[in-house]
């Protein structure tokens, strides 16, 4: 039976392509057959890379998935809107998630932007696709200020869509942390009510496979497929 999971952020640019790359590499090394789906790109050209190119890259995985682009930096229904083009359809999506990739263990779809930014002209949202999967849901968080918040609005969405948490997961854990970010390792457990489920660290991108696959492992708790058991120091690595 395929697991779905969906992997979203506190906000934009919080570190979710390199926690779905941790999360695919992880799980292809334990021999699950994995596939990552990008519904919604925006920012970019046709024929730039993207997000799902990052995932493959860093993680190896070959069948990863991008369906939809638009050129403008914005939400995806903005996106879509200026640039005079259809919403993204979500049914469609859906079904083809559902379809196409029915024989897989595991399904990572990437989100664009947080839990609920809009899609579509319907307002329909990533939290949306989720809910229509049954799809657990990987929060990325930004481990600096104005987290706590942002992580405790996004899981108060969870509930009303009766969507289940696979975890929180810092995305970019900086060499240095400062005191707001130290201050968070003891205050986030308690807006999750529950431990981290991992950290990845700042620059994790610029790693090659091998040294991101010793990352990724180490950066996920064993309910996401690695060993996390506490912040990782980079320079352990």
């Amino acid at each position: 039976m395929t697991e779905y999971l969906i992997v979203t952020g506190t906000g934009t640019g919080v570190g979710k392509t390199i926690v779905t790359a941790a999360l695919a590499t992880v799980a292809a090394r334990v021999g699950r057959k994995v596939a990552v789906v990008k519904p919604v790109q925006t920012g970019l050209l046709p024929g730039e890379p993207g997000d799902i190119d990052e995932v493959a890259r860093l993680s190896g995985v070959t069948e990863c998935h991008e369906l939809v682009r638009y050129p403008d930096p914005l939400a995806p229904e903005a996106a879509a809107r200026v640039a005079g083009l259809p919403s993204a359809d979500i049914t469609g999506i859906v079904g083809w998630i559902r379809s196409s990739l029915a024989d897989r263990d595991l399904v990572l779809v990437e989100g664009a932007g947080g839990l609920l930014v809009r899609f579509d002209a319907q307002g329909r949202t990533i939290a949306d696709v989720a809910a229509r999967l049954r799809a657990r849901v990987v929060v990325v968080a930004d481990p600096a200020l104005g987290t706590l918040n942002h992580t405790a609005l996004t899981l108060e969405a969870l509930a009303p869509r009766r969507l289940r948490l696979a975890g929180v997961v810092l995305g970019s854990w900086p060499a240095e942390p400062d005191l707001a970010c130290r201050t968070n390792l003891t205050d986030l457990p308690r807006v999750i009510r529950g431990p981290l489920a991992g950290a990845i660290p700042a620059g994790a991108a610029a790693l090659d496979q091998a040294e991101f696959a010793v990352v990724a492992e180490a950066g996920l708790a064993p309910s996401l497929g690695g060993r996390f058991n506490g912040i990782i120091d980079p320079s352990a690595l």
